[in-house]
């Protein structure tokens, strides 16, 4: 039995086909072949009929510009997850280096000072070698706590390499920068058997080369590991 569709129902269809897509389209060209939907019944209630022609309309706005919002949240998420270094949550070496240089202008064009901690986990092989690698990742995790838990809300943080952290401080001198990192050591220090080293440089007066403030932050992390680890060195 061939089911005899209400012509009034048509308006709907045509508004549902825009609106929701394949599975009513596909309905509908199912009941054109049968003989029970007439594109002339159609386009004559487009022309001749107000309501219809306004909600087909609203319909098809409604449905682009929620598509459109839904593509845009995708394209959102995914250039966040790109950014993000998935086992701590923290941004990664992209996120970092692009925070970085809008950072290092800003303190160029204010002559702000603006300071660099690298963080390295001590002997995260040796934890990797005696107690596995979930045990490694949990000694990460842990640093990127004490990362977020001893930053400042300006404060960036980021995983840069495989066992190395970085936070950028805006507006920060040294001394401050290096009493934010003792008090990001100790936190760290609080898990047992987790030690972390850092190196800090400041850039004064506005330079604008990142490279040189990195340089002078990984050469004072270095001096850092000479002295035995568990320490703050600042450049």
């Amino acid at each position: 039995m061939v089911l005899a569709i209400p012509r009034r129902v048509s308006r709907a269809l045509v508004g549902a086909v825009l609106a929701v897509g394949a599975p009513v389209g596909l309905l509908a060209v199912r009941l054109v072949r049968a003989g029970q939907l007439h594109l002339s019944d159609v386009r004559g209630e487009m022309e001749g009929d107000p309501s219809t022609y306004i909600y087909v309309t609203v319909s098809t706005v409604a449905v682009f510009a929620l598509f459109g919002y839904v593509l845009g949240r995708h394209e959102d998420a995914l250039v966040a997850l790109s950014r993000t270094d998935p086992l701590t949550g923290l941004g990664n070496a992209l996120a970092f280096e692009g925070h970085l240089e809008r950072e290092m202008s800003r303190a160029a064009r204010y002559g702000e000072p603006l300071s660099l901690l690298v963080v390295d986990v001590d002997r995260l092989k040796d934890i990797n070698d005696r107690h596995g690698h979930r045990a490694g990742s949990r000694a990460l995790q842990a640093v990127a706590r004490a990362l977020r838990n001893g930053g400042r809300g300006t404060d960036l943080a980021a995983r840069v390499g495989g066992d190395e952290f970085a936070l950028l401080a805006p507006s920060t001198p040294r001394p401050a920068a290096t009493a934010l990192a003792e008090r990001i050591r100790a936190l760290v220090a609080e898990s047992d058997g987790l030690t972390v080293s850092l190196g800090v440089a400041t850039l004064e007066g506005g330079a604008s080369d990142s490279r040189v403030l990195w340089d002078a932050a990984d050469a004072a992390l270095y001096a850092a590991k000479r002295q035995g680890r568990n320490r703050v060195v600042a450049a």
